[in-house]
């Protein structure tokens, strides 16, 4: 197979199958998705071909990210999207603790969506500052 995409395009894939591969496998230890890793590093790979060598290195017989790569910014782009999904989360299981506590039907999306947004404005405003857990 062959695929023809610009300089630009392939640092943007490199982007790509970094936070993909970051996702699937960051939180699995020892078991992890190994052709993941597999093609991320025949993507890395491919850097020095195309004058972009400073993007990966050489380690143990293996190609991986570079410490440039990993440093520029890759990391806070994850973290921007772990930040959203966690208040994502974390408002949606508060409102419907809250329904079911009040007994409110929980299959009311309007309610629901209403009280997710009530917790969106407190994190928006106070982060996880006013939060408690009480026994």
């Amino acid at each position: 197979m062959t695929i023809e995409i610009t300089e630009k395009e392939f640092r943007r894939l490199l982007d790509l199958v970094y936070v993909g591969n970051w996702i699937l496998n960051s939180a699995r230890g020892e078991d992890r998705f190994e052709d993941y890793d597999m093609l991320q590093e025949k993507l890395f790979a491919l850097c020095s071909r195309v004058g972009m060598q400073s993007l990966a290195e050489r380690w143990q017989g293996h190609i991986f990210p570079s410490k440039a790569y990993e440093e520029g910014g890759i990391h806070e782009a994850i973290a921007d999207y772990e930040d959203a999904v966690f208040f994502d989360i974390l408002a949606e299981e508060l409102a419907r603790r809250d329904m079911e506590g009040e007994g409110v039907d929980a299959n009311d999306e309007n309610e629901l969506l209403n009280r997710m947004e009530e917790y969106y404005s407190e994190f928006e405003q106070h982060g996880i500052d006013n939060l408690t857990v009480e026994e």
